[in-house]
């Protein structure tokens, strides 16, 4: 008899345990904290600091794990997380190439992903990965458009050796086709390699009007410094991954006059007061800055405030439809994703349909300069 009792009260206790599991909200992100994509993800992880721990009446956990800027690590750190976590959602990955290996996974398996690096996807195919990351051709565009008004003719590119590298010049091709700007010269580096002087110097000798650059993070600033000791006197144009006070920290004065285009949370004190991003990010960074110094404002912390907000915006509708912890929430958090509406951002105002997981427009871009050690918006 008491082995009976014993063995109801075991059973009712894992059916209670099970109870509490699905009642809490599980999301997982997988940035790279460490490597040479950590300028990007220390910003990337700051934002966590002031997540939510509830969301309409239910707890919510968020699992933050190091890829190490490592892609395959991010796929078995992602693998994890869907088997042994249980996660209803992922916030990341924070780097292209990771997002890559990641997004098959959580489509298979049904886990909504917004990733925050510009990844190219078709929605059609991978219907649960998002992208809340200003994509490539809007910001790469509005770069040349910028160059193409200040009389640049001809450009040469130096980019990263890897998939990253690959996207920015492909945006560049097609950005400087429709501008009528001549591309002279494709040089690549890794990641961790530390000269790049063999490249600037083929490059400098094509004599391009302007340099454009295809990399991100501390690493962008290693060409950078290479063309101004070796006397460039051209102007250098970044795409949004370079946009971090770590980048000015490497490159010191070598990096003043580099212009990019980046998110309106960088320079949220200069946008104008009828800019309806404004006030979001001026509350967040408010926030963040106070936590980590004035010098701390970045893009990426914002790409992880943004994937929360979405999914904040989300989570209630899914929760009329089932508990988390099951295939019909996450089902029912991915259709509430994609119905998205002008939900503003601190990146951007995010618009989602069917045809378009990222749906950001022109209110996502700013251009910026560095100028005497900070990123001054370009008006």
């Amino acid at each position: 008899m008491k082995a009976r009792l014993f063995a109801i009260a075991t059973v009712a206790g894992l059916l209670v345990g099970a109870g509490l599991a699905q009642a809490q909200i599980k999301i997982g992100a997988i940035l790279s904290i460490s490597g040479p994509g950590a300028g990007m993800g220390n910003g990337y992880k700051g934002a966590f600091d002031f997540f939510p721990k509830e969301i309409a009446g239910q707890k919510v956990e968020y699992i933050v794990r190091d890829d190490g800027t490592d892609a395959s690590n991010a796929y078995t750190i992602a693998q994890k997380m869907i088997t042994e976590d249980h996660v209803d959602a992922f916030i990341g990955p924070s780097l292209t190439a990771s997002d890559a290996a990641v997004a098959p996974l959580a489509d298979k398996a049904k886990v909504p992903m917004i990733a925050m690096a510009p990844y190219e996807y078709d929605p059609h195919k991978q219907p649960y990965v998002f992208n809340d990351a200003q994509p490539l051709s809007l910001m790469v565009a509005k770069v040349f458009k910028y160059m193409q008004q200040h009389g640049v003719k001809t450009v040469g590119f130096i980019g990263f050796s890897d998939g990253w590298g690959d996207a920015v010049l492909a945006a560049t091709k097609t950005a400087a086709a429709a501008d009528g700007i001549r591309i002279l010269d494709d040089e690549r580096y890794a990641r961790t390699d530390t000269s790049v002087d063999a490249q600037v110097l083929r490059l400098m000798s094509r004599h391009p009007q302007a340099v454009m650059m295809g990399n991100s993070a501390t690493p962008a600033a290693l060409p950078v410094v290479a063309l101004r000791r070796r006397g460039y006197r051209g102007g250098i144009y970044g795409n949004h991954g370079i946009v971090s006070p770590a980048f000015i920290k490497v490159g010191g004065a070598a990096v003043e006059g580099v212009i990019a285009d980046t998110s309106p949370l960088v320079v949220y004190k200069q946008l104008p007061a009828g800019n309806v991003v404004k006030p979001v990010a001026t509350a967040f960074m408010q926030e963040y800055t106070k936590k980590f110094g004035p010098q701390s404002v970045n893009p990426f912390a914002g790409y992880s405030y943004d994937a929360m907000l979405l999914l904040k915006n989300a989570i209630p509708q899914a929760l009329k439809v089932a508990k988390p912890g099951t295939v019909q929430f996450r089902e029912a958090l991915r259709a509430a994703l994609e119905k998205t509406h002008e939900l503003v951002g601190v990146s951007g105002v995010y618009n989602m349909t069917p045809d378009n997981h990222n749906g950001q427009d022109s209110r996502a871009a700013v251009l910026v300069e560095v100028k005497h050690g900070a990123w001054r918006e370009i008006h």
